[in-house]
């Protein structure tokens, strides 16, 4: 497991100037974004930055959630429900009842795969990034403390009693990138 703390998420304004994120680990290929994992506040409605040629999982983890309206109608983004859509979708974001927060995982869908799910008190699963949202959340053996994020080389990834986590998986697949994740890894590709 190697543990990314929550003070040691890059903080930066939207790409579009209009809230602020919490960057906890990217990959690049040069100038390309391949994936981008990060936290980001969402406090006014307003429209989202977009990023073309990539694929967007958001996850609400905190708050009651918010409407993306967008040109094929209105998706909505409730709490621990990942919604996945075009990253140049043009979107404007309705907040439900009041700020919440959400997690982003961006990627090029011709370099990686990204999936998101949740772990929910008393399960276990396996994932290559674990985000700790609430209770105890161990990783293999070591506890992850909420609001920690870890890479993981697939170890079983346990929520107590009281635990709560979100899973991202991301995976190479048919891409010319000289990039691979255990190698990204060791070579320290994270912030």
């Amino acid at each position: 497991m190697r543990r990314i703390p929550q003070a040691q998420f890059q903080t930066a304004p939207w790409k579009n100037g209009g809230g602020i994120t919490h960057e906890i680990a990217r990959h690049r290929d040069g100038d390309a974004l391949v994936w981008r994992i990060s936290l980001a506040e969402v406090t006014t409605d307003g429209p989202f930055s977009s990023f073309p040629g990539l694929t967007r999982i958001l996850t609400v983890i905190d708050g009651a959630g918010l409407d993306l309206h967008g040109p094929q109608g209105v998706l909505p983004a409730r709490p621990l429900a990942p919604v996945r859509f075009a990253g140049d979708t043009p979107v404007d974001g309705r907040l439900l009842d009041g700020p919440c927060r959400d997690v982003n995982v961006i990627f090029d869908g011709h370099c990686v795969e990204a999936s998101v799910s949740v772990l929910r008190a008393g399960d276990m699963a396996s994932a290559t990034g674990v985000l700790a949202l609430a209770g105890a959340v161990r990783v293999g053996a070591l506890p992850l403390p909420v609001g920690d994020f870890a890479w993981t080389d697939r170890e079983t990834v346990r929520a107590e009693a009281d635990g709560l986590a979100l899973l991202i998986d991301i995976a190479p697949v048919r891409c010319q990138t000289r990039w691979a994740l255990a190698g990204a890894v060791a070579k320290g590709a994270f912030p």
